[in-house]
């Protein structure tokens, strides 16, 4: 079971990630990518990717026969969710708690959408202090556009 599976009493959810479809991957059956196939795409160090593996946030990689780490389509997507979570500032424990929740199953919907919830909160806020920023920015701009224009007419008149 991938990390983005959960087992249900009627069998397999997925829990998709909704990224949107990438030009570099294979169909289904035929997705099996190397560390260093998976670096290019996502631009992650294969230190990383091990790391990843080694704290419980990528658990699961299938190998190959002479042991490779074997990377799936779904990986990918499960990599694209941790990239973005990564952007929102979530704590690492948190990226690993929720996965772990995930593999848990549907009985942690309820603190799955909580831990998400949560995060989707402080993005929120990190949104209105740049914007604040971004207006501060805008004032001294449009205050340093005039006075320079309003320098140049006097130094030229």
């Amino acid at each position: 079971m991938t990390v983005m599976e959960t087992t249900t009493t009627t069998g397999t959810r997925t829990d998709s990630c909704a990224a949107p479809p990438h030009a570099h991957r294979r169909p289904e059956g035929q997705d099996s990518y190397t560390i260093s196939e998976v670096v290019a795409f996502t631009g992650l160090s294969a230190h990383t990717l091990r790391w990843y593996e080694r704290i419980g946030l990528m658990p699961h990689i299938d190998r190959s026969h002479t042991g490779q780490r074997r990377y799936s389509n779904r990986d990918l997507d499960w990599l694209d969710l941790v990239g973005k979570l990564r952007l929102t500032g979530m704590p690492v424990a948190d990226m690993v708690r929720y996965a772990e929740l995930v593999r848990e199953g549907d009985h942690t919907f309820t603190e799955r959408y909580e831990l998400l919830e949560t995060t989707r909160r402080d993005v929120l806020s990190r949104i209105a202090e740049l914007q604040d920023t971004l207006a501060v920015l805008d004032r001294k701009i449009s205050f340093y556009a005039d006075a320079g224009r309003a320098y140049e007419t006097e130094k030229a008149g």
